[in-house]
């Protein structure tokens, strides 16, 4: 075995006993404002020092985290000598991703695209910011009240995209017959909603949606279904920790059309009985009444609504209806994709938004701790609201953030750590051009690298190692390197040797 480049460095010994001094960041009033920040707490910049100050854990041989600010001049006479500090946290509702939140984030992501690469999808996206028009012609008024929405400087409505469907649809008219259908298409996108927050409901969030158009046939939902399953599976969640409810929106309107309730009630009935688990059932009943549906029609559906046996249905409305034949249908393909055990027949699920038109599902956390965790159906007739030609389609939305408090839930929440591959140092300052020629090289052959830009002791390098899980250590010293060699320590082993630096792979 070559012996260890760590003791062939004449620099080696200083720069065991290297104490690199504390670094301060200066601050300075800003003078170049017109007028003042917006001011969330004001306070001397004499107690920024002490505020922001945290002492070095080792020691001394890192970067010290102090903020320092030196004196300001003398203030003008009337002129307030203060700093304005802002509010360090996000809007409500909205998050960072630090790192590690970043980490877990891309681990999701991942998840959604090879789900979605599995199924033979391809991905796209449209603008987070869209015009107002296309969110309120046939969404639901829910989501009405919800739009992030303003006039911009061409005094046009815009608005942050509240889902992704809509901008799917207008996708679509835009390329017209340039289209080849049927299309099998997916996005992940950031999406925004003014809503009350709860547990996984944030005003700001990201969602996995899965779109095929141009099928008409149950086979899609089927399809879209299989999907989500096999997502969940990755991950670690099973039939017994999370289910899909499936009903058809054609069932509530065979029972409307018994009791002669207009068609343009119909959605608005939706977004009603949508809030049957959320408001009381007389509330519920009052809303109803206002769309102008009698007690005895209220009755009869608020009773279908509560079947949850598609053969009970069946002994309800007859075997004759399109409603009855797509669910019989769809529970068919369930058991020939493998996935019985994950959905349930329940009538009252029919989603709030007022486009979807035929079968519907929402997947849910069975112990009924979290809201709905993702949901979709089947919307033929989208396209005319916004002046296109009907196609039919069916697709669904899944949220990043409920997922996330269901693994937490499970304990199933991967603990996704950075990792690089190499992490290269120079053990003299003036091999820190040899150092970066190292790292250059390797990151060539497509490995990544952590160049320490600094001069920093052995123990803070073997301590960053370990903190970004680096696979190898390399140190250019000065013996090595005039015999164009670099020091090499694999970090799991603990082995240690010389290699030519054309033979570094």
């Amino acid at each position: 075995m070559a012996p260890s480049v760590v003791s062939s460095s004449s620099s080696l010994v200083n720069l065991l006993f290297y104490v690199k001094k504390p670094v301060s960041i200066v601050l300075s009033r800003p003078n170049f404002f017109n007028s003042p920040l917006p001011t969330v707490i004001r306070r001397r910049t004499s107690s920024l020092s002490s505020a922001y100050s945290q002492s070095d854990s080792n020691g001394g041989s890192g970067r010290s985290g102090a903020l320092s600010a030196p004196p300001l001049p003398p203030a003008s006479e009337g002129e307030d000598n203060t700093v304005e500090k802002i509010d360090v946290n996000p809007p409500k509702g909205t998050r960072d991703f630090p790192p590690e939140e970043m980490r877990l984030r891309n681990w999701l992501f991942h998840n959604f695209r090879e789900v979605s690469r599995l199924y033979g999808f391809e991905e796209v996206d449209f603008p987070v910011l869209e015009s107002e028009s296309l969110f309120i012609r046939k969404a639901g008024e829910e989501i009405r009240d919800q739009l992030y929405c303003f006039e911009d400087r061409g005094n046009r409505r815009v608005a942050l995209r509240p889902e992704l469907t809509p901008s799917l649809a207008r996708l679509i008219i835009q390329k017209g017959k340039s289209l080849s259908l049927p299309l099998k298409w997916f996005a992940v996108g950031q999406c925004w909603r003014y809503e009350r927050m709860t547990r996984g409901r944030r005003r700001e969030h990201y969602q996995w949606n899965m779109d095929i158009i141009g099928v008409p046939q149950v086979t899609a939902e089927a399809e879209l279904i299989s999907s989500m399953v096999t997502f969940f599976k990755r991950i670690g969640i099973t039939a017994s920790d999370v289910g899909f409810k499936v009903s058809s929106r054609k069932v509530l309107q065979e029972v409307l059309r018994l009791y002669s309730v207009s068609k343009d009630s119909f959605g608005k009935v939706c977004i009603i009985i949508d809030k049957i688990e959320k408001i009381p059932v007389d509330e519920v009943k009052k809303e109803l009444k206002s769309v102008g549906m009698s007690d005895m029609a209220i009755e009869e559906l608020l009773q279908v609504l509560s079947v949850r046996s598609l053969t009970k249905l069946e002994e309800i409305l007859g075997s004759e209806g399109e409603a009855i034949a797509d669910l019989k249908q769809l529970f068919s393909l369930a058991e020939k994709f493998g996935y019985s055990e994950w959905i349930q027949f329940d009538a009252s699920v029919v989603r709030g938004l007022a486009y979807y038109t035929g079968i519907v599902f929402e997947g849910f956390d069975r112990e009924g701790k979290l809201r709905a965790i993702c949901g979709g159906g089947r919307y033929d007739q989208l396209l005319s609201t916004f002046g296109g030609d009907d196609i039919p389609a069916c697709g669904f939305g899944f949220g990043d953030a409920v997922i996330v408090e269901l693994l937490k839930e499970k304990g199933l929440l991967p603990e996704v750590g950075l990792e690089v591959e190499n992490i290269v140092c120079a053990l003299d300052v003036d091999l820190q051009g040899a150092a970066a020629t190292v790292a250059t090289i390797l990151r060539d052959k497509g490995q990544s690298v952590d160049l320490v830009l600094e001069s920093k002791p052995l123990k803070w390098v073997f301590k960053r190692a370990t903190r970004i899980n680096a696979r190898r250590l390399i140190l250019v010293g000065n013996t090595e390197w005039q015999k164009g060699m670099v020091g090499v320590k694999i970090l799991s082993s603990g082995e240690q040797y010389e290699i030519k630096l054309d033979d570094l792979e």
